[in-house]
């Protein structure tokens, strides 16, 4: 005899199949779009949270991407909002960013370095003072040696103190480039520390700032002093700038 009578197990799963969440594949899966860079064209991964993973190479791209953040990758139709202004200016304060692989510490540290304005670098030592730990130079540049959003969270504006470039994900030359685009002048910051100056002050305001400084870069030849160290400065009646922060 056939059964027509609908099986009371099979009517209840029924009953529980409904349409996923609006969004659900995007906080499950990240996005990826290839687009043009300041040093080449660059890959990057984005979620719903924002930007997440930046890199050159493409072909090893999605690998390293599942490695790092075990979630999966899917083509984007567009990149998101501001990415490629942000690209192509180097200012990217507004635009969001997924951080949420990192520690503390690392997302403390990445998040100095993007307040450095461009045109300007900084010593990994005033990160490490910055964030509280003035002791963890060393830790700050395996920090920023992995940081996943590199240009957009600008570690290429931090360098050495005796001017040398130091270490990027990108290459120490791809670094120079972009510090020289955006109008630092290496020669000249290297000269200064082969001088044993590394701060600079201006005796017509009081101020000391970082040799980069906006305000550093308008103190004519005749009122200018360099110092070694921001004590010397203090000590000769100079207060440190309140936009380069140089005491951190």
């Amino acid at each position: 005899m056939t059964h027509h009578a609908t099986d009371p197990l099979l009517a209840r799963l029924a009953g529980l199949g409904v349409d996923a969440p609006a969004g659900l594949l995007d906080r499950v899966a990240a996005r990826w779009v290839r687009v043009p860079g300041p040093v080449g064209d660059v890959t990057v991964a984005f979620t719903d949270q924002g930007i997440a993973y930046v890199r050159e190479d493409h072909d090893g791209f999605a690998a390293a991407f599942h490695d790092r953040f075990a979630r999966p990758l899917l083509p984007a139709a567009r990149p998101p909002a501001g990415l490629v202004t942000a690209l192509r200016t180097g200012r990217a304060a507004t635009l969001a960013l997924d951080l949420r692989d990192l520690t503390p510490f690392q997302r403390d540290v990445v998040q100095a370095a993007r307040a450095i304005p461009r045109g300007e670098v900084r010593p990994y030592a005033w990160i490490a003072a910055r964030i509280g730990r003035p002791t963890a130079v060393r830790a700050v540049g395996t920090a920023l040696a992995g940081n996943p959003v590199p240009l957009l969270v600008p570690c290429h504006r931090v360098i050495r103190s005796d001017g040398a470039t130091g270490e990027y994900v990108f290459g120490a030359a791809a670094k120079e480039r972009l510090l020289a685009a955006e109008g630092v002048d290496l020669g000249r910051l290297r000269a200064l520390a082969g001088s044993r100056v590394f701060y600079l002050a201006s005796d017509t305001t009081g101020i000391v700032c970082f040799p980069t400084c906006h305000n550093a870069r308008r103190i004519t030849p005749a009122h200018r002093h360099g110092f070694r160290t921001l004590p010397q400065a203090r000590a000769a009646g100079y207060r440190p700038c309140r936009s380069c922060r140089p005491a951190a």
